[in-house]
């Protein structure tokens, strides 16, 4: 496989899992896939982390993500439990 289709697999395989996070923290349901609303809330995050405000709006939501992503685990975890009984 040549360099560049390695390279766009990678691009097209982020894209997807950058896409997948806006699905999971229920965006596009809240807003009725209403992208232009997506992506002036995606411009005012930009704009925010650009701030003096954005180490601490970083950190914040990065704990906020960690913590999302660890509840999941556990229920999927528990979920798997349930299967095998």
């Amino acid at each position: 496989m040549r360099t560049w289709q390695v390279e766009r697999r990678h691009r097209t395989r982020r894209l997807i899992e950058l896409g997948g996070l806006v699905v999971k923290a229920r965006i596009v349901e809240l807003t009725n896939d209403d992208r232009p609303t997506i992506h002036g809330a995606m411009l005012w995050i930009a704009e925010k982390l650009q701030s003096y405000e954005g180490e601490h709006a970083r950190n914040l939501w990065a704990a906020k993500g960690k913590h999302a992503f660890a509840e999941r685990n556990d229920e999927q975890k528990g979920s798997e439990r349930r299967d095998r009984r």
